[in-house]
C-alpha cells in the first residue's frame, strides 16, 4: 500500500500498546463524542489505555468541532488514519490492522470514515484511509432518520439540506467493501436512538458485512466505558472477544 505524505494531525494523543516490547501491533484511532460540539474526555484517553492494555497503539484525535463544519473533522480524521498508518510515530504498527473506535457524534465519524465519506481532497479520499475495521457505540449514524439535531446544526449548520444530509447518512453509503462493525447502544437511549445502530447494522448485514450488535436494555448516552452500569458494563469484555477473533 502506498501511502502520501501525510504529517500528524494537531490534538492527537498516542498512548503505545502495553507489553509488545517493539513487536508489530495493531492500532485503533479513537474519536470521543461531544455532538460536534466538544470532545468528551471521559471518552479519550481511559478508552485508550484499555485498548492499549490489549496489546494495541491507540490515538485520541481531538477533531475540530464548531464552529468548525464539514469537512474538517473528516478530513481531520482520514488524516490521522493515514499518518498511524504510515508509521511516522515511530510505533511498530501493522499498518493492515488499522481500526476506529468513535462514540456518539465520533462513532457518526467513525462510520464515516468507514463508508468513504468524501472530504472533496484527492490526497485525503484514499483506501488507506478507511479503517479496517469499526467500534461504533451508540453511535449517531443517520441525519435524516431520527437525526440529533445538535450534531446537526454543528457539524452542518442550521440550513443544511436534503442532499448534503443524506451524503452524511452513513447507513445509506454501505456498500460491500465497508470494513466489519462491532456495535453497541442501549434501547432507553434518550439523546440518540437506538434505531440509529440498527439502521446501521441492518445496513451491513445487507450488504453482506459482519456485524456484532448488542443492545443493552438501560444506559443513559454518554455512559462512556459503562463502568458499573448493569448490562452495558460489558461492552468492553464483548468487544475484547470480538477483536481477538477479528485480529487472531
Amino acid at each position: 500500500m502506498t501511502l502520501p505524505h501525510i504529517t500528524a494531525p494537531g490534538a492527537l494523543t498516542v498512548i503505545p500498546a502495553v507489553g509488545r516490547s517493539g513487536a508489530v501491533a495493531p492500532a485503533v484511532l479513537v474519536l470521543p463524542g461531544g455532538g460536534y460540539a466538544k470532545v468528551a474526555g471521559h471518552e479519550a484517553e481511559p478508552v485508550a489505555e484499555w485498548l492499549a492494555s490489549l496489546g494495541i497503539h491507540a490515538f485520541v484525535l481531538r477533531y475540530p468541532v464548531a464552529p468548525h463544519r464539514h469537512p474538517a473533522p473528516l478530513a481531520a480524521a482520514k488524516q490521522a488514519m493515514l499518518w498511524i498508518r504510515s508509521g511516522g510515530h515511530g510505533l511498530a504498527v501493522d499498518s493492515s490492522r488499522v481500526g476506529v473506535l468513535g462514540f456518539s457524534a465520533g462513532g457518526h465519524l467513525a462510520a464515516s470514515l468507514s463508508v468513504a465519506v468524501s472530504t472533496g481532497d484527492t490526497a485525503l479520499d484514499v483506501s488507506a484511509a478507511v479503517p479496517d475495521l469499526s467500534i461504533l457505540c451508540y453511535p449517531v449514524i443517520s441525519l435524516v432518520d431520527s437525526a440529533h439535531q445538535g450534531s446537526v446544526d454543528n457539524l452542518l449548520g442550521v440550513d443544511a439540506g436534503r442532499d448534503v444530509l443524506q451524503e452524511l447518512s452513513a447507513e445509506l453509503h454501505v456498500s460491500p467493501e465497508t470494513p466489519p462493525a462491532f456495535v453497541w447502544h442501549t434501547a432507553d437511549d434518550q439523546s440518540v436512538p437506538v434505531s440509529h445502530s440498527l439502521l446501521y447494522a441492518g445496513a451491513l448485514s445487507r450488504a453482506g458485512v459482519a456485524a456484532e450488535l448488542h443492545v443493552f436494555p438501560h444506559g443513559v448516552h454518554g455512559i462512556g466505558m459503562a463502568v458499573g452500569a448493569p448490562g452495558a458494563e460489558q461492552w468492553t469484555a464483548l468487544c475484547t472477544a470480538w477483536l481477538s477473533r477479528r485480529w487472531a
